[in-house]
């Protein structure tokens, strides 16, 4: 068993560790440590934040491979060898025992049309009426371990931070309430998920009889890798060229401002279907003997390398206007007089005072990439069909919708998954806004 990284494993964990790493630095930062503080301090933004992280943790597992013979399992994989191998023969409703489809069905005797038992769903179970409360028991263990290691967690935390174990009073005076509630509330979801999900298909299976909560899972880091690498690409361009432009005026500003302006007046969806096909036909030529994983994996990239290229211009535009309102304060004309290069300028003065920019426009495009994954991939030009995604779920849900009963759960399932993730992230947008908007940021001890 070896370790096995795709490439956007890497691409993935590298912008991780780097997020890490400005966190890190933060202690050095003292006014934005206080600012990022006093986000965290915001009930709604603090949970928000929780969520986003458990997310992440979801995503990074998905993100390691191994390589066992010819299979190449991420972690998330091996933790969730069950629902991964029971497979059934079609469809099953959320938490059945029985199909949801009729089938020939060996009786006495005779051969009938009945829903037939399911081959791993309550096979554990004599009788269906065992059932209501094999699930409470099930589900109120899978609660009192999430809650054990929900106080481990808060132990450790305040161990590492205050030499106080088992006092979640310090992390609450510290962050507030929110944090606390909403890491609680996800050690149970996921305590009650580890409980149930070997014995039963919590959100049912599809038509090849595949777990929909495992497509759900590893949707997450679909949606998070094309996230965190378009906000890769899209960075360096639009800090180099918004940057350069506002304080170099001159041929420069023009050139810039008319290769934005170009991009953005063509229609977004119809510059990335363009580019997305184009590089769709390139890689079906430059991967032909690639594994269906690996040019899958490729796409996902060029994806995000069209997403990235397309996506710059507003905050191009955004800093380009604060660098021209920068170029003439006190601080920078004293730099120019004394001779300061104007690469150094802009390295030392413009950007750590555009950064606020920088993180409010980034956690503000965070849900609308999520989101334009899905659309992208309903409309076929988006992530590769054998990768899970969400969008590749909504995609294939509407023949299922379409059924008599129609089969609702796969379409529940992505749109669950990817609603409590928008809405996280759109919450902590909101305070992010609030706390490093100059026109709109109180002050620490004004918010205390």
């Amino acid at each position: 068993m070896t370790l096995y990284l795709y490439p956007t494993d890497w691409l993935f964990l590298a912008s991780v560790l780097a997020l890490l790493t400005y966190f890190f630095r933060l202690r050095h930062d003292r006014p934005m440590r206080e600012r990022w503080r006093q986000v965290l301090r915001t009930p709604v933004a603090g949970a928000a934040a929780v969520v986003i992280g458990v997310y992440f943790a979801i995503g990074i597992l998905d993100s390691i491979h191994v390589a066992n013979h010819a299979a190449r399992d991420s972690l998330l994989d091996l933790i969730l060898a069950s629902p991964k191998a029971h497979l059934e023969t079609s469809y099953s409703a959320p938490l059945a025992m029985f199909g949801f489809v009729k089938e020939s069905v060996a009786g006495a005797g005779s051969v009938q049309r009945d829903y037939p038992r399911l081959r791993f769903g309550g096979r554990h179970l004599i009788e269906p009426s065992q059932r209501a409360a094999d699930l409470v028991r099930r589900g109120a263990l899978g609660v009192a371990l999430g809650g054990m290691v929900w106080l481990a967690l808060i132990a450790l935390v305040n161990g590492w931070r205050r030499g106080a174990l088992f006092a979640p009073q310090t992390l609450r005076a510290s962050l507030g309430s929110g944090p606390l509630i909403a890491l609680g509330l996800s050690c149970a979801c996921v305590g009650v998920m580890g409980g149930l999900a070997p014995y039963y298909h919590i959100f049912g299976t599809d038509k090849v009889g595949t777990d929909v909560l495992y497509q759900a899972l590893k949707g997450v880091r679909t949606g998070l890798v094309l996230c965190t690498l378009t906000t890769m690409v899209t960075l360096p361009l639009a800090l180099m060229l918004g940057l350069a432009a506002g304080f170099c005026r001159g041929w420069i500003d023009d050139v810039i401002q008319y290769l934005y302006t170009t991009i953005a007046s063509i229609p977004g969806v119809l510059l990335i279907a363009a580019a997305a096909l184009t590089l769709d036909l390139q890689l079906a030529h430059w991967t032909t003997a690639a594994s269906t994983e690996f040019r899958a994996d490729l796409k996902l990239l060029a994806l995000c390398s069209v997403l990235g290229l397309t996506g710059w211009t507003s905050l191009c535009r955004l800093l380009r206007a604060e660098a021209l309102k920068l170029r003439s304060v006190e601080f920078v004309l004293a730099a120019q007089a004394l001779g300061v290069r104007g690469s150094t300028i802009v390295w030392r003065h413009l950007l750590p005072n555009t950064l606020h920019l920088v993180i409010i426009a980034t956690v503000l495009d965070f849900s609308s990439l999520v989101l334009a994954e899905a659309v992208l991939t309903y409309i076929d030009i988006g992530v590769d069909p054998n990768m899970e995604s969400w969008g590749n779920m909504i995609n294939s849900a509407r023949l299922d919708l379409a059924r008599e009963p129609a089969v609702w759960w796969s379409l529940a399932a992505a749109c669950t998954f990817m609603f409590v993730l928008v809405l996280a992230a759109n919450l902590l947008a909101d305070a992010v806004r609030d706390a490093f908007d100059p026109r709109t940021a109180t002050s620490p001890n004004e918010h205390a």
